[in-house]
């Protein structure tokens, strides 16, 4: 409960400098892209429920459609789910994906309750299925929209080491962890480290 009464605090606190943020980032979306501006995509929840979660989109609009071709394994066959060099997200995006910023949508999210502002990373259905079953236990609490993984490498490391991540946040987890989670996103979000 102290944690779904920080997320609402905090996430109402935030939205209301990011309404103008995620404006005009759909903005400049459109103008390069057209619509649509906001990317839904299925993601897996606490227990396993599945959700739609939002973000503004950073790719061309056929970019799921192309995910196959982009699959890619590192040498001991775990696989790649970000590249740096991936040719389907658009020259807006890239700035968006820098700052984090088509992100914002999610905040919508942990008000509605399905994601939080701290925990694992929202996994993808197909790479949940993925899983080892030691892997599923970050499933046991709600997603979040920044995590120990985020300050801890983000896109840079490997799926398989993100899972280690969340069950560190999970094993360790507090309203001070958060805190502190919140506070370094922000540093980490500003000079850019592992997005992409």
């Amino acid at each position: 409960m102290l944690k779904r009464v920080f997320d609402l605090s905090v996430g109402l606190f935030v939205l209301i400098p990011a309404l103008p943020l995620m404006a005009l980032s759909v903005m400049l979306v459109y103008l390069e892209d057209g619509a649509p501006v906001i990317f839904r995509q299925k993601r897996v929840g606490k227990d396993g429920y599945l959700f739609t979660m939002f973000k503004i989109r950073t790719m061309v609009k056929n970019a799921e459609q192309l995910q196959s071709q982009m699959q890619k394994r590192d040498v001991d066959g775990n696989l790649i789910h970000k590249t740096k060099d991936d040719p389907r997200v658009t020259r807006v995006g890239r700035v968006l994906r820098r700052f984090s910023l088509d992100e914002l949508p999610q905040l919508f999210d942990v008000l509605s309750g399905t994601m939080s502002l701290v925990g694992p990373r929202p996994e993808i259905p197909y790479l949940a299925d993925e899983y080892a079953p030691w892997q599923r236990k970050r499933l046991d609490v709600l997603p979040g929209m920044t995590g120990w993984w985020q300050i801890s490498g983000r896109s840079d490391k490997p799926m398989h080491l993100h899972t280690e991540d969340d069950l560190y946040y999970i094993q360790n987890y507090s309203i001070w962890l958060d805190l502190q989670i919140i506070l370094r996103t922000i540093w980490v979000v500003l000079i850019g480290k592992g997005s992409y």
